[in-house]
């Protein structure tokens, strides 16, 4: 264990675990991918990015579920695959939402974060339901954990290490 891996979140495999290839590990990294998470996971056309992970928040099924939690910040996970390591490299990156007529805008934060995040974000709202009676109308919860973990325990059982970058490159 590394000095400042528990800063970083960086997590080895357990000792035995094989590392599959890097096509295998990627393959196992976009089968986190389900139909009903608030998360979608795909390939990254952007240089040094192998694949990235973010909220649904732009998807038609979530936006009004993002937007009644009046989310204002997102992020996405960018991951590198370094082979010769055999490490998945991940940055958080923090996005501002904007919120126009119930539709989501995304623009970088203004604050250009970069490194890695835990976020959580909850609620619930009562009013009148359509039955006329009180009750509950919504309620949320968003953990950046149920993004962050499926990935790094996919990561694990491959082989692989999940190291965590605050500062440097991908």
């Amino acid at each position: 264990m590394g000095l400042f891996d528990f800063l970083t979140g960086t997590k080895r495999p357990k000792a035995g675990v094989t590392a599959v290839a890097p096509e295998a590990l990627k393959q196992a990294i976009l089968a986190v991918n389900r139909d009903s998470a608030p998360f979608r996971i795909f390939l990254s056309d952007e240089p040094g990015v192998d694949l990235v992970a973010e909220w649904k928040i732009v998807d038609a099924k979530w936006y009004e579920i993002f937007a009644k939690a009046g989310l204002k910040k997102t992020f996405a996970i960018k991951m590198r695959l370094d082979e010769d390591k055999r490490e998945v490299r991940a940055v958080d990156e923090e996005y501002s939402v904007e919120w126009r007529a119930g539709i989501p805008s995304l623009s970088l934060a203004v604050s250009g974060f970069r490194g890695q995040k835990s976020e959580v974000s909850f609620g619930a709202a009562y009013a009148f339901t359509e039955e006329f009676k009180p009750g509950q109308v919504y309620n949320y919860r968003f953990n950046s954990s149920e993004l962050k973990n499926p990935l790094r325990e996919a990561v694990l059982a491959n082989g692989w290490s999940w190291r965590g970058v605050a500062f440097g490159k991908l």
